[in-house]
């Protein structure tokens, strides 16, 4: 019998160095249990530290999280940090690849920062409550005017509590190697509040994690952080030209940099 209860600790080790299929199921798996324990662990603090929901838990979260890359075999190289230093409110947009983001988002994540999120994730177990308790702004995108109305209180908060935001303006998850056209959320929220916007560029997934291929090696993610763009003095009708200049300028940055870790580490094989 206790034979039989070592052949599952032999079979990891053997499937791990043999199978890539079965590496990516077990990082996928042990990153979503991992992060719902680390929500748990966290949930407490949060309620002992600030009573409830507040921004100010954001640094539990951040502190707890920072550790995770080296379980999956991440690195994180960031150039720009100069361009956070930022004081008051301002707008982060990020392109958006995979839940992977999230890694990369606490790496450089600033004091009272908190992010604009689907409003599905607040279902999501302890991660969801964890996020409630982070100040995470929750939005239906399935509702336009639900979404415009949150974007307008968002606006609000960010100059009565001097905070800053989080948004993925691609509005989706997208591996395909290149950016998709922005959303008009981000920039209607920096316009209202004439708040800064910073883009931050994340390196492509794909020199060691491909979803459909289920492809999960070790890699390095190279963050770019973009001077910040002023909105002072714009109105509605800046926000596509505004949209357009983002998106530009990310992807701009998103090619270059992607192009410099697939150089240094070489393609993820297929």
């Amino acid at each position: 019998m206790d034979v039989l209860w070592m052949v599952p600790l032999l079979l990891i080790p053997l499937l791990m160095w043999t199978s890539s299929t079965f590496v990516f199921y077990f990082k996928k798996c042990f990153y979503v249990a991992w992060m719902m324990f680390l929500a748990l662990f966290a949930i407490p603090l949060c309620i002992l530290k600030s009573g409830g929901r507040d921004i100010e838990n954001m640094r539990i979260i951040r502190f707890l999280v920072r550790h995770v890359k080296y379980f999956l075999g991440l690195r994180f190289e960031v150039s720009g940090w100069e361009h956070l230093q930022t004081e008051g409110p301002y707008v982060i947009i990020s392109n958006h690849q995979s839940s992977l983001d999230v890694l990369g988002l606490m790496e450089i994540l600033p004091d009272r920062c908190t992010m604009i999120a689907k409003k599905e994730l607040i279902y999501a177990g302890t991660v969801g409550l964890i996020c409630w308790l982070g100040g995470i702004v929750f939005i239906n995108r399935k509702k336009t005017s639900d979404a415009k109305s949150v974007m307008a209180g968002a606006a609000k908060t960010m100059l009565d509590d001097q905070i800053r935001l989080w948004v993925f303006p691609e509005g989706t998850r997208n591996q395909r190697g290149d950016l998709l056209p922005f959303k008009k959320g981000a920039f209607h929220l920096a316009v209202q509040a004439q708040a800064p916007i910073i883009p931050v560029v994340f390196s492509s997934y794909s020199n060691f994690y491909l979803r459909k291929e289920k492809q999960f090696k070790s890699g390095t993610i190279r963050l770019k952080i973009l001077p910040k763009i002023e909105t002072k003095g714009m109105t509605s009708d800046d926000i596509s030209s505004l949209s357009d200049k983002s998106f530009n300028l990310m992807r701009s940055a998103f090619l270059e940099i992607s192009d410099s870790v697939t150089q240094s580490n070489g393609p993820l094989r297929h």
